[in-house]
Order: structure tokens, then C-alpha cells, then sequence
């Protein structure tokens, strides 16, 4: 019988190993615009939104995402990623008296993506700390399933424009939002579940940039080399004489002096000659 086993190969201090990680099968980057999207407020953010005579978004902040995986029907290999993110808004209106108030909102926006994921018919089991007990009762370990992983990469979002609308108005309203079923994280960046909007709503409009990834487990032969300790010392910061430290400190030249438009789009577009 031919042996089939893994044999590695130490040549001085390289060595060829064997490792277990994620290989992407497919990616995708893209540019998203979602217009008129509500803005979720507490009963105080909707008392305000009523009398507010203008209104601007001062930043918006991911909170989280949900990911959701699912096979594309006749097509063996692709697969649908259903991503919701749950945006926290920080926004100023001017109410009476010409005074700005702060309050926050949540924003939700769904985003879908289909890749090639390829397939996968075996089933997967990894051992865990406590599991090797003689009877083998209380440790069971239960196959993974054949799907793979999603891997989604967002910058916080660029707020386009900020506006009240009437309820009537707003056509883009989501209607399968049930606001009961947020997640609690979410929830408590306004302190509690959004309160349902009365006669005007707060709508932005975001623009994301985004990548997403398709991954499975997959185990590679490499080259490396042995760990060589640093040759370079920890050196801790003095706080007897914080001048001293500060004098060490470069001087932040880039801060002072930002990249030009030929910089940022290159010699060969709008004419920027050197």
C-alpha cells in the first residue's frame, strides 16, 4: 500500500509546512448610494424633527452588521450574501430660538451580493477544550455545515444630504422593518427601541465603500523559516522629562501640507504636468 502521509522537508533553516487557513474564491469591491433612507429617532428626536427649521447630519458611525449566506437556487457554486448594517447618526437641527440640538438616530440599510463560493460536501469537526472525556457524552461535536464564509469590509459612510420629509412624501420607506426586533445593541445608542415617527420623517442619503469576500478552509504547503528573536530592544518612555520625549517626536510635515490634485489623481489626468 502507497503511504500516503504528509512529509515535510528541512533544508538549514527553511522548511516546507503544512497549514490550515481560509482561501478566498471570490470578491468583489463596490460603490453604493442609498437615498432617502429613514432615520430611526427617540420620542425626543421626533418632538424635535416637528419644529426644527433646519437640520444637518454632523457624522455617521457603523454599529454593526448581520450577514446572512444563502445558496443561489440552480446555480451550484453561487451563493447570495444578505447584509444589513445598522448606522448610528449623530444629527443637529436648529429649533426655537435659533439654538442647535445634538440627538442621535439610527439609520438601516440591506445590501446584497452574489459570488462564486464553490461547493463543499464534507463534514467538518474540530475538537474544543473539555473534550476528551471517556464516555464522550457531555462533549458531542456537531458537523459544520457546507456553507461558506462571508468576509465584508465598510468604511464608515459619507453623508450626501440630510432633509425632513413628510410621512405621505417618502416613497422609499421601508415597510418590513419591525422596530420591536433591533438589536439591543442598537437600541441602546438612543437609549431605549426608536419611537414611531409622527408627520415628518428625517431621511439621509449615504454612500458607502465596500468589499466583500467569499472564503472556505483550504490547507497549503509553504516555505518558512525558524523565529529569529528581535535584535532590536523595548525601550519604554520616560515620564520624568516630558520635553525631552516631545524633542524625539517627528515633526508631522504630511498634517501641514495635504496632497495636491495631481497628487491624489496623478500625472495624466486634468493636465497636471511636473
Amino acid at each position: 500500500m502507497s503511504d500516503t502521509r504528509n512529509t515535510s522537508y528541512c533544508g538549514g533553516n527553511r522548511e516546507s509546512v503544512y497549514i490550515d487557513t481560509n482561501r478566498i474564491l471570490d470578491s468583489c469591491r463596490d460603490k453604493d448610494c442609498f437615498e432617502d433612507v429613514i432615520v430611526y429617532l427617540s420620542d425626543c428626536g421626533n418632538e424635535l424633527i416637528e419644529r426644527a427649521s433646519n437640520v444637518r447630519t454632523k457624522c455617521a458611525k457603523i454599529l454593526c452588521a448581520n450577514i446572512h449566506v444563502d445558496s443561489v437556487p440552480f446555480n451550484r457554486g453561487f451563493y447570495q450574501i444578505n447584509i444589513t448594517m445598522y448606522i448610528k447618526l449623530t444629527v443637529e437641527v436648529c429649533a426655537c430660538l435659533g439654538r442647535p440640538q445634538e440627538f442621535d438616530g439610527i439609520a438601516i440599510v440591506e445590501k446584497k451580493v452574489i459570488l462564486y463560493g464553490g461547493e463543499g460536501n464534507v463534514n467538518i469537526f474540530r475538537s474544543e477544550i473539555g473534550s476528551q472525556n471517556f464516555c464522550g457524552c457531555d462533549h458531542t461535536e456537531t458537523p459544520g455545515n457546507n456553507l461558506p464564509t462571508a468576509v465584508f469590509e465598510v468604511v464608515d459612510p459619507i453623508v450626501l444630504s440630510t432633509k425632513i420629509m413628510d410621512v405621505c412624501e417618502c416613497q422609499h420607506r421601508p415597510c418590513c422593518i419591525n422596530l420591536d426586533d433591533l438589536p439591543e445593541r442598537v437600541c441602546n445608542c438612543l437609549g431605549g427601541r426608536p419611537a414611531h415617527d409622527r408627520g415628518k420623517v428625517l431621511t439621509v442619503a449615504l454612500g458607502f465603500f465596500s468589499v466583500v469576500r467569499i472564503e472556505r478552509p483550504a490547507q497549503y504547503l509553504v516555505h518558512g523559516t525558524e523565529y529569529s528573536i528581535p535584535e532590536k530592544e523595548c525601550i519604554s518612555p520616560s515620564t520624568d522629562d516630558p520635553c525631552k520625549m516631545f524633542k524625539h517626536m517627528a515633526f508631522p510635515t504630511n498634517e501641514f501640507y495635504p496632497p495636491s490634485l495631481c497628487d491624489i489623481k496623478g500625472d495624466g489626468d486634468y493636465g497636471c504636468k511636473h
